[in-house]
């Protein structure tokens, strides 16, 4: 009885919780590293999706996660992967969510360009509505630095400091056969509008000089900026119309300054998007017929196979990056114990497309100095 007791003390010895390890202090343990720092994928769903802003989050474990500048500077990088004229991708590293989409929703609304908004059509026999054709004018994208004009309001007079003007005049001919008009036709105007103003009464000066649509002081391709740089549309093979026999189109196209919140033709760019850094994670040795299937499963060629000699071929996690999460590779009984899906939370893969008025790279710029004003009128504001 007596070492019935003995061995039940002993055991009861061995399993209290008492006797575990003391945690280090200022570290965290594995699991709570992998929660904040990891979003883990699931067959069913992605799980630890938040992030923890709480400074005293883990106290407990003798951990400050307040967010201090000088880590941010040490941690946070910028590396570009691929620039071309008109995409750029590059990972933004140590940053939060808030800060990337930050960035993003700038990219979309709020970097101006210029695009055409008022159209004066002296003649349209087209099939093409009045509205519908304006409306596919204002969407062709102009090849010319937006930081070279001026915003025009309500009140302004068209200049040339705040105003673009083409003009587009195509016709087809009787007899002949159809005809498709494409964006080279717009041709840049820089002495302004051609069109005239409507006769005032007859007590005006007769002899004075009629007006046009723009009151232009001097020649745009007099200015600098475009004297070797003409202003023209991106790509001069947009369709705008197709023309059949006898139809013709007159108009003048004004283009002027603006921002993607109030129209989406003064959107800067494309698309502008970013995805959290995949991270693929063999839990075991996959070998033989097991890789085989793992290479088969992935349709982005994420997985690989190596020969590690004798015949033996194990997988290998070839392009990460390339990574959808389609989870297609833990899909079925018992893969979830040989791959591990995650999204790394503070690494963000940044694409963007540009339409051509400004290079990607000049794009996030600005965009990074529009962020940094609305942080200094915050400031001021508070201050």
């Amino acid at each position: 009885m007596e070492s019935t007791d003995g061995g039940d003390e002993e055991r009861t010895t061995k399993g209290s919780a008492w006797d575990l390890p003391d945690l280090p202090t200022g570290t965290l343990p594995p699991h709570i590293q992998l929660q904040k720092t990891r979003v883990v994928c699931n067959k069913e769903a992605p799980t630890n999706t938040e992030n923890v802003q709480y400074a005293g989050a883990y106290a407990a474990a003798g951990v400050d996660n307040t967010v201090r500048l000088d880590d941010f500077r040490e941690n946070f990088r910028v590396e570009v992967i691929k620039l071309t004229e008109d995409d750029m991708e590059f990972d933004l590293i140590g940053l939060d969510a808030s800060i990337a989409n930050a960035f993003r929703r700038i990219l979309i609304s709020e970097l101006p360009t210029m695009a055409i908004e008022k159209v004066l059509i002296a003649n349209n026999t087209s099939v093409v509505q009045d509205e519908v054709l304006a409306h596919r004018l204002g969407l062709i994208p102009l090849n010319v630095d937006p930081r070279l004009f001026e915003y025009m309001s309500e009140n302004d007079t068209a200049n040339e400091k705040n105003t673009i003007v083409f003009k587009l005049h195509a016709s087809c001919a009787k007899g002949g056969s159809r005809i498709t008009v494409k964006s080279e036709e717009l041709k840049w105007l820089p002495n302004g509008s051609e069109f005239l103003l409507a006769k005032g009464n007859s007590a005006s000066n007769q002899d004075s000089k009629q007006k046009t649509y723009t009151s232009f002081s001097c020649s745009q391709d007099s200015l600098p900026e475009f004297a070797d740089n003409p202003i023209a549309p991106k790509h001069a093979d947009i369709i705008i119309a197709k023309l059949a026999p006898g139809q013709e189109i007159e108009l003048e196209a004004h283009a002027v300054k603006g921002m993607g919140k109030t129209h989406a033709k003064w959107s800067p760019v494309a698309t502008a998007w970013y995805r959290m850094l995949p991270e693929v994670l063999l839990l075991k040795p996959i070998e033989g017929d097991e890789a085989e299937e793992l290479v088969k499963k992935c349709p982005v060629k994420v997985f690989d196979i190596e020969d590690i000699g004798r015949g033996v071929k194990r997988a290998t996690v070839a392009r990460p990056r390339n990574c959808t999460l389609c989870r297609e590779c833990i899909r079925g009984d018992g893969w979830e114990k040989l791959v591990a899906l995650r999204r790394v939370k503070d690494h963000f893969i940044f694409t963007i497309e540009s339409t051509g008025a400004l290079p990607p790279e000049v794009l996030f710029t600005e965009a990074v100095k529009i962020l940094e004003d609305k942080c200094e009128r915050v400031i001021t504001e508070l201050s």
